[in-house]
Parts: C-alpha cells; structure tokens; sequence
C-alpha cells in the first residue's frame, strides 16, 4: 500500500546549501543518518498508508492562494532515540499557515486522519547523529544561509525502500495559483 506525505520540492540552490551544511555536520559526527540529497523536502501533510489516491489528489486540488517566499532560517537539533534530529529551519509565514491549514483541512474532509500537533516546518538533515564533544551547535546553525525561494507547487510524494533505500517519488503536482 502507498505511504504518501504532501510536500514542498527544494530548488537546487537551496539543496546545495543544505548538503554543505550535512557535509559541515557529518565531519563532527560519529555516526548519523543523513537526508539523502534526493529526499530534502518541506512536509506539509503525512497521509501515512493509504489506497485512496484520488482523495488525496482533491486534497489539494482546491487549495486557494498563489506563488508566495519561502526563506530559510536558524537550525537546531533535539533529542530521539539513537541520537539526535538535525534540522534546518523555515520561517513561518502567513502564506505558508495558510497553504498548510487549508491542505490538511481539505485532507481531513477526503477522510484523512494527521497528526494534531502544530505545524512547525522545517527541514530534516540528519537522525540518529552522535556529535563529537567538541561540536559547536552555534557554528552549526550559522553554516546554513538564510536563502529564499517561491513556493510555486505542492507536490504528493510516495515513500518506499527499493532495494533499501529510502526514495520519495513525485506522484502529483499541484501548481499554486491555478
């Protein structure tokens, strides 16, 4: 059965600053498991498994709005098991509230259940991340610009492992402002 999620694709600028920065990171790492450069994306909405291809399509096909920024800003990691999460920040905007509350609520209404927590967006870098004690999270946060990009489409991704490797695939696009 599919694993679906809605997102926002990176453009090449924007994954070649987020590679540099995993790069920056892995070289004061023990271990970790890096975003495969492929993979970077802004979730906006996890469907999980799921048949019903055609609701999740409606989903977004009535979102309301146009192209609007998108920048990039801070970074930060938290605890999990096994290490830690790396993540790269997003500012939050009216535009991108909008866009991810009216995707979920659409989801919802196609018979979807999400999770409930706020949307705090970011990207992900890294799991599982043992850091050398010498590691410097200020100097981490700082290698990553504060760069900005249009939102132009939300694009519904499917998850799967082929030959055990973690691939998102583009399965829908849905351009803003159509």
């Amino acid at each position: 059965m599919p694993r679906l999620f809605y997102a926002i694709l990176l453009p090449e600028d924007i994954l070649d600053a987020l590679c540099a920065a995993q790069d920056a990171l892995r070289e004061r790492a023990v271990q970790g498991n890096f975003s495969r450069r492929e993979n970077l994306h802004l979730t906006l909405a996890f469907l999980g498994e799921t048949e019903n291809l055609a609701g999740a399509r409606r989903g977004a096909e009535r979102l309301p709005g146009g192209p609007f920024p998108l920048r990039l800003q801070g970074a930060g990691s938290f605890r999990q098991n096994g290490g830690r999460l790396f993540w790269a920040g997003v500012r939050q905007s009216r535009p991108l509230q909008s866009l991810q509350e009216k995707l979920a609520q659409n989801l919802r209404a196609e018979g979807f259940r999400l999770e409930e927590r706020p949307f705090r967006p970011h990207l992900t870098l890294a799991r599982q991340v043992d850091v050398l004690p010498e590691f410097d999270p200020k100097a981490f946060a700082a290698s990553i610009p504060a760069l900005e990009m249009k939102v132009q489409a939300v694009s519904l991704m499917q998850s799967q492992r082929i030959r055990g490797v973690l691939t998102y695939r583009e399965i829908y696009r849905k351009s803003l402002g159509e």
